[in-house]
């Protein structure tokens, strides 16, 4: 096996928000300046620096030229990696907004794709809602005419969330997370994004930040909103618990937690993001192994057949692995495997 095959830890980019906190270096040990408001922590992303090994310093997208299909099996190694992962830490609300669909973004911005998206509550306060779509159907006339007179709250579609809720956001959903909330995000690799309303702040000049509002109105559904948490696919094995958090064509997300000695997980030929919970995780994956750190995110390469998952000297250790274009047969042979029923599989994959 080469040595040029290991678990790749990432270096995290934070970007500062205005809606930020200071959680991100307080709970989940970000090096940042806790007196500045940071909003997201980029957490596996094509831009993001090697930390260990023989390609330290390298980034993830260097490793895609360097590696190509060892790294990313059956998917273009051309391509921005699949998928970008995010920690959110939302002190206020964010703006109402909307992400395009492939078929727009290559269309109008002349980029490979849009954005559909989920998110995994991680804490959150009492009380906390996310915006979800419309509360009734309306119309792109009807929108444009609220937008200009200051009236289109009376249309947005408000979801209390708890810890461990997790939402699925194909594109084309309006959407905003709320205030006092912290999300681990998976999305296709766009920032392509269109706000709507932005509850009238301003940035650091007095200024309002940029609207997109005829742009939304070409690529929102209409529809009133009807989706809410999504229901999760749990099992068990000799070494640990599986829960399918997110199960569709883009990506999936999976929580495991480890309650044995070791947890293998089967890569299915894919890259994997694997990042450790609340506590340090090890893993093994091909020659080498590494210590995450908890929050902290790694990426295995394609190339190996399996990876392996080593608590860190406490019990019931958590992990998030996502897969970029998973192989969904497999997740749900697994699932099956694993005790659940062949109706509870389906509805869950139905969801997305």
């Amino acid at each position: 096996m080469s040595d040029e095959l290991y678990p790749y830890v990432l270096e995290p980019t934070l970007t500062p928000a205005i809606w930020g906190g200071d959680a991100l270096v307080t709970r989940y040990g970000k090096h940042g300046d806790p007196a500045q408001p940071l909003g997201e922590s980029w957490e596996c992303w094509d831009d993001n620096a090697v930390r260990n090994g023989s390609f330290a310093g390298a980034t993830l997208g260097a490793l895609r030229s360097d590696l190509g299909n060892e790294l990313t099996g059956s998917i273009d190694p051309h391509r921005q990696f699949a998928v970008l992962t995010k920690i959110i830490d939302a002190r206020q609300a964010l703006s109402v907004q909307v992400h395009p669909d492939d078929a727009y973004a290559q269309r109008v911005e002349h980029q490979p794709n849009g954005k559909t998206e989920c998110w995994l509550v991680l804490a959150c306060d009492a009380g906390a809602e996310i915006i979800l779509g419309w509360n009734r159907d309306t119309s792109r006339e009807e929108y444009e005419r609220r937008v200009a007179d200051g009236t289109l709250a009376d249309l947005l579609r408000r979801v209390s969330v708890q810890p461990g809720d997790v939402f699925y956001l194909p594109a084309g959903t309006l959407h905003a997370i709320g205030a006092g909330i912290q999300i681990f995000e998976t999305q296709q690799t766009s920032d392509l994004t269109y706000r709507i309303f932005d509850w009238n702040r301003v940035d650091a000049d007095g200024r309002p930040r940029t609207l997109n509002v005829a742009k939304a109105a070409d690529v929102l559904d209409f529809r009133a909103g009807s989706r809410g948490a999504v229901r999760t696919l749990s099992y068990a094995a000799a070494e640990g618990e599986h829960a399918l958090l997110i199960g569709a064509g883009r990506f999936a997300v999976e929580r495991v937690t480890i309650r044995s000695a070791m947890l293998s997980l089967a890569t299915d030929g894919q890259p994997l993001a694997i990042m450790a919970m609340d506590a340090h995780v090890r893993v093994d994956a091909g020659p080498q192994s590494t210590v995450l750190a908890p929050w902290q995110t790694a990426v295995t390469p394609a190339a190996l057949d399996r990876v392996q998952l080593i608590p860190g000297g406490e019990e019931h250790v958590r992990a998030l692995v996502v897969r970029p274009e998973p192989k969904r047969d497999a997740l749900r042979r697994r699932a099956l495997e694993g005790g659940c029923s062949a109706e509870d599989a389906d509805a869950f994959f139905a969801q997305f």
